[in-house]
């Protein structure tokens, strides 16, 4: 029996059914229906892309995975050098995992060691959101932020390693000022925090940021898991502030296959390279690296730029606040918009109840969560399949 995710089994409804994908479009044997949430936010190229199909048929053929103890390949160099051209500054140095939380978990491990290997062992805290989200591990839980996902954590008692602060720049500035000889780092979702509630926020917290780890000596972590590749309306948020570690996944691969990276920049990376072993990172998925995520993560960052994707991006935003513009209900407490992601916030969540199923015989995938009702497209979708996307969000409420 599968044990599904985020259900209480003995209550849940039957998932939907799919028995075959393509393009935006997903099909069960009663319908097919749009995917306005590209399978938790990765499959922006949408379903059965020939490119990224080939990339994998291509690979298997020659093998699938080889482990990168004491072995290298061809499609994990392309893919560490492609990374390092793609992303802005000396973030160069690319550690693999094979999922989004354990690439945090490398983040955060990195984070720590940097300031052990330099003897400065009172650095043990970390400052993060609140409302924040990294993933459903137990550290990636402990610098989380919500009581929803994370409550089981409260059999530990109070956190003593982590200080969560709002998204406003004096309580920010009042964290580094009480805690800074104590951090080894700061952890944000950069500009919009996913699954906290599609939290929207100002770049200037972030420039901020940047300012105050400058000043005080921590390092500055971006998980753009969810908001890397253009979800923002930014290739990346680490475009326009760079952190000191940046962690990609979900879209990293074009949602074909579980793949991450944690990608740090030189400072980190030489607070490693020793001749003393005991300095080395001692961390080591056994599926990172491997030969078939990166073959289609090389794919699928090829098509991003050769179809020009923040073109695609832009007009996704463009139509979705033409479309949104001035939507308003009682029920309603704020529709927010920013790059490919739409998020309509209810005043209650049993406002959101049954409003999957009314999606779904619309022809629509949806999965709201918590108060929340969102799209994140897959960036391939038409005008007219965007409109009907929105177009059952604002029925359901009308």
């Amino acid at each position: 029996m599968i044990w599904y995710p985020y259900q209480q089994m003995k209550t849940m409804k039957d998932p939907y059914k799919i028995i075959d994908a393509e393009g935006v479009m997903l099909k069960t044997p009663e319908r097919e229906m749009i995917d306005s949430v590209s399978s938790w936010w990765s499959v922006i190229h949408g379903y059965k892309h020939p490119v990224l199909t080939e990339a994998i048929k291509k690979q298997a053929d020659c093998f699938s995975h080889v482990m990168l103890g004491g072995l290298t390949h061809e499609p994990v160099l392309k893919l560490a050098d492609k990374l390092k051209n793609f992303l802005p500054g000396d973030l160069d140095y690319c550690f693999f995992s094979d999922s989004g939380s354990v690439a945090v978990e490398v983040a955060l491990k990195m984070a720590l060691q940097y300031y052990v290997n330099r003897g400065e062992m009172e650095r043990t805290k970390v400052l993060s959101l609140t409302h924040a989200y990294h993933g459903d591990t137990f550290k990636t839980m402990e610098v989380g932020d919500d009581e929803d996902y994370h409550f089981i954590l409260e059999a530990y008692g109070e956190k003593k390693n982590v200080i969560h602060v709002p998204t406003q720049i004096p309580a920010l500035e009042q964290a580094f000022e009480k805690y800074h000889q104590q951090l080894n780092c700061m952890i944000v979702e950069p500009l919009l925090q996913g699954a906290g509630g599609m939290r929207m926020y100002d770049l200037s917290f972030l420039v901020r940021a940047r300012e105050l780890c400058d000043r005080y000596g921590v390092l500055l972590i971006f998980d753009e898991v969810a908001t890397g590749f253009g979800r923002t309306g930014n290739r990346f948020v680490a475009d326009l502030v760079q952190p000191d570690i940046l962690v990609l996944g979900k879209a990293l691969t074009g949602g074909y296959i579980g793949h991450a990276v944690t990608v740090a920049n030189r400072k980190v990376y030489d607070g490693f390279y020793s001749d003393d072993a005991d300095k080395a990172l001692m961390h080591g998925p056994t599926f990172m690296g491997n030969a078939l995520a990166c073959s289609v993560a090389l794919a699928s960052i090829e098509v991003f730029e050769k179809q020009d994707y923040m073109a695609k991006i832009k007009r996704i935003e463009e139509i979705t606040r033409r479309e949104m513009g001035g939507f308003s209900h009682n029920k309603i407490k704020e529709v927010r918009i920013m790059g490919g992601c739409v998020c309509v916030e209810v005043k209650e969540a049993d406002t959101l109840k049954g409003y999957q199923q009314f999606a779904y015989e619309r022809g629509v995938f949806s999965r709201p969560f918590l108060n929340c009702m969102y799209a994140m497209v897959p960036y391939i979708i038409s005008e007219e399949q965007l409109i009907r996307v929105l177009d059952t969000m604002k029925a359901w409420f009308l």
